[in-house]
């Protein structure tokens, strides 16, 4: 059996020559995968039924690894990642927080509940189609000519100027390093995980072993992206943190609707990593995907920083939360005040990964989940589903720091997977009223989705990505192994 060993390099190299036809086969097999996650039928192998606890074991250092197993029905395999978190030394294995069949009448009554507040997901989300562009010259959209009046000098720059890209009204150029010096600098120490994933066949014997550095960031923003493709208006995106996670985000967004999208606003605590992400977007490869999309960034030393960071928030359309940070990253007031909620977002958070975490503030969550009539006047122009959105129930309420800082119960959360499993009742039996509240939901809503990432995910794709290596004759073959 040969087996097919993907370095970082090696992988990247493939990730950045896919087409954007096969990032969207690689979408819809990944859903396909989460939807038969959460059907609790055990007729296939990504059922959560099939998938083993993991577990984690933090050495003296402060550094975790987690152990990833996982199965598809056809491969099982099992990844293995380390993360610098600073954790207490000590093994732990999770446990299911709802068991089996209590999860399965907590799914149902879930489901139920859900569809009667917003229907259900729409058919057409199965195919995981761009969303229209109807609302391109929407009156409410934000100008791609934004301007900035003032910046830590107190001087005026017009940010339509900035065709480069910038951090801190600062231009980023391509000879960058040699003003800042190497990479990376001081205080930018990467936070990615480390480690790899082993693919094993149904004989288990192993045909492949992946990077997962930069496997784990592509997967994770495949799966934030799929209500993302379903957004009536993306023209502003706001991205926090500046590493391989974000990098990932942005590029798969500007690959799949990068006609939709006029500005990216990109928020950091390092000045140098910021502007190290730039000059990597700005690479002259990448002016395919790039487009005209309007770059700029902002770091937690500007001057002004506390006025920017709430105006991107409120512009906004899409926000993309990658860091793992141990506190929100901005003030819930910025999205709960009267003003914050005059338009739906969508808001992905996908850096936290521990309860003591917290990249979106509690009281956003709260705010979501709670539909009393009293709120209903600052909701003529969004709609709220009333649920929270995750990848794994379970793990979510054992993991996310947000869910469980802000006292979400398993009724308030649904897993993306069930949005296409409800998907399939609704085409048989929904009315026209449930199906215009979905669309208003899903295209111009408030919906948060929260991740915190499953093997089978890697599996998934990681087995794709095999595939394609394997006909583009990437990878370093390993015969008879």
């Amino acid at each position: 059996m040969p087996l097919t060993v993907l370095s970082r390099s090696q992988l990247r190299e493939l990730l950045h020559a896919l087409s954007r036809d096969e990032i969207r086969n690689l979408q819809r097999n990944l859903a396909d995968a989460l939807r038969e996650y959460s059907s609790g039928s055990q007729e296939k192998g990504c059922s959560a039924a099939y998938q083993p606890q993991r577990t984690a074991i933090t050495r003296q250092n402060g550094c975790t690894t987690l152990f990833m197993p996982a199965s598809t029905g056809q491969t099982i395999g099992i990844k293995m990642i380390s993360l610098q978190d600073g954790g207490a030394a000590g093994c732990a294995v999770e446990r299911d927080t709802v068991n089996m069949q209590e999860k399965e009448q907590t799914s149902s009554r879930r489901r139920g509940s859900f569809r009667n507040s917003v229907a259900s997901i729409s058919s057409d989300l199965s195919d995981l189609s761009v969303g229209s562009q109807e609302d391109k010259e929407d009156s409410n959209s934000i100008s791609p000519a934004t301007t900035t009046n003032s910046s830590a000098a107190g001087s005026s720059t017009d940010s339509s100027t900035l065709l480069t890209g910038c951090v801190n009204q600062q231009n980023v150029t391509s000879n960058i390093s040699r003003t800042l010096g190497a990479w990376p600098g001081a205080g930018t120490r990467d936070t990615s995980p480390r480690g790899s994933v082993t693919l094993l066949d149904g004989e288990s014997l192993p045909f492949a072993l992946i990077n997962a550095h930069e496997l784990t960031a592509f997967r994770t923003a495949l799966a934030s992206l799929m209500m993302f493709n379903r957004r009536k208006k993306v023209r502003t995106l706001l991205v926090f943190g500046a590493g391989t996670q974000a990098y990932w985000h942005i590029r798969l967004a500007l690959v799949l609707r990068g006609e939709d999208i006029r500005r990216v606003y990109i928020v950091n605590r390092s000045f140098d990593r910021a502007a190290k992400l730039l000059q990597e977007i700005y690479q002259p490869e990448n002016t395919e995907w790039r487009r005209d999309v309007k770059f700029s960034a902002v770091s937690a030393d500007f001057g002004e920083y506390s006025r920017v960071l709430k105006e991107h928030v409120r512009k906004a359309d899409a926000i993309f939360c990658c860091t793992p940070s141990p506190e929100p990253l901005f003030p819930a007031e910025y999205l709960t005040s009267g003003e914050g909620r005059q338009k739906g977002r969508l808001i992905c958070a996908i850096g936290s990964y521990k309860a003591h975490m917290a990249e979106i503030h509690p009281d956003i969550l709260r705010d979501e989940v709670n539909l009393q009539a009293a709120h209903s006047h600052w909701h003529k122009q969004i709609h709220r589903s009333g649920v929270i959105l995750v990848d794994s129930l379970d793990a979510a309420l054992k993991e996310a720091g947000e869910i469980i800082q802000a006292g979400i119960k398993p009724k308030q959360v649904v897993e993306l997977g069930e949005l296409l499993m409800v998907r399939d009742a609704t085409r048989e039996a929904a009315t026209v009223d449930e199906e215009k509240s979905l669309r208003e939901w899903a295209q111009r809503g408030n919906v948060i989705y929260k991740s915190v990432g499953l093997g089978l995910m890697d599996l998934v794709t990681g087995g794709d990505l095999v595939r394609l290596a394997r006909e583009r004759k990437l990878g370093t073959t390993v015969e008879d192994f």
